[in-house]
């Protein structure tokens, strides 16, 4: 059994700290929903998990199995078991799916002569065109096409852990639903995952074990799958502190201002 382990994790990037202590544990089987609003910190949680360059750990630990994780490079995290589904994945012109996951695989030491044969199985289960498979990786492909390429690498590369950060973003219901469809499989055969995501809508095709809500780099709460329910109905704002609400409330500067006209002290000197 697989087991993610992060612990008083710190994080931040230039400077400024973005997660302030994150504890969280993600096993084999397990489903757990990270769900925030914009700025929360989601994304840079799935970018330290995987060693995205750029962030400075400030505390805390991440541990695959008890391996450290951040002491890995990017690949080695990949090949230790750890995947992540892009928010926006990457074009790579010139190299297709295939060669991609022919060369994770001989890495990884699964190489074989049946990888197309898997691709093509992949392509199949999320109703992705197997046109498409033969293309540069991600070149030209619409927001749902390379959301449904990405759970193809998930379901070759079979890894521990998967972190899907906004998988349904750029989804419509028919890919969404066949892409959770494929993943929901894999955690019937040990896949631990975590799943990033602004919305319900994720969770009502992906069931979740566990939701956490993630609010200014903070965990302020965790529940069942009825949090979820409950964030669609009250929004953030309950899980915020009141000068949080102080500090969204106040006016926001006038981007059209004329930055030469009359200041706050006009008059006054």
């Amino acid at each position: 059994m697989a087991e993610l382990r992060i612990e008083g994790l710190r994080a931040g990037v230039e400077g400024r700290e973005i997660l302030h202590g994150i504890d969280l544990v993600v096993r084999s089987g397990e489903v757990h929903a990270v769900m925030g609003p914009n700025g929360s910190g989601k994304s840079t949680l799935s970018h330290v998990i995987m060693g995205r360059p750029g962030y400075e750990i400030l505390a805390g630990s991440v541990t695959l199995d008890g391996r450290d994780v951040l002491a890995l490079a990017p690949w080695e995290r990949a090949q230790a078991g750890l995947f992540l589904a892009m928010q926006y994945p990457t074009e790579v012109p010139g190299v297709s799916l295939e060669a991609v996951l022919h060369a994770a695989l001989d890495a990884a030491g699964r190489g074989g002569d049946d990888v197309a044969a898997l691709v093509e199985g992949e392509a199949a289960r999320v109703g992705l065109d197997p046109r498409l498979i033969e293309r540069p990786l991600n070149v030209d492909l619409s927001g749902g096409e390379k959301k449904r390429n990405e759970t193809v690498q998930l379901g070759v590369l079979r890894p521990a852990i998967a972190v899907l950060d906004e998988l349904d973003s750029g989804l419509d219901i028919d890919a969404l639903r066949a892409c959770a469809r494929r993943i929901e499989e894999a955690t019937e055969q040990g896949l631990g995952v975590l799943a990033i995501t602004h919305y319900h809508r994720l969770l009502d095709v992906l069931r979740a074990d566990r939701v956490h809500v993630l609010v200014r780099g903070e965990m302020r709460a965790s529940g069942g799958p009825e949090l979820a329910g409950e964030l669609e109905r009250s929004g953030y704002a309950a899980w915020a502190r009141p000068e949080e609400l102080a500090e969204d409330a106040a006016p926001a500067a006038d981007p059209f201002a004329d930055p030469f006209g009359p200041g706050p002290f006009a008059g006054q000197v």
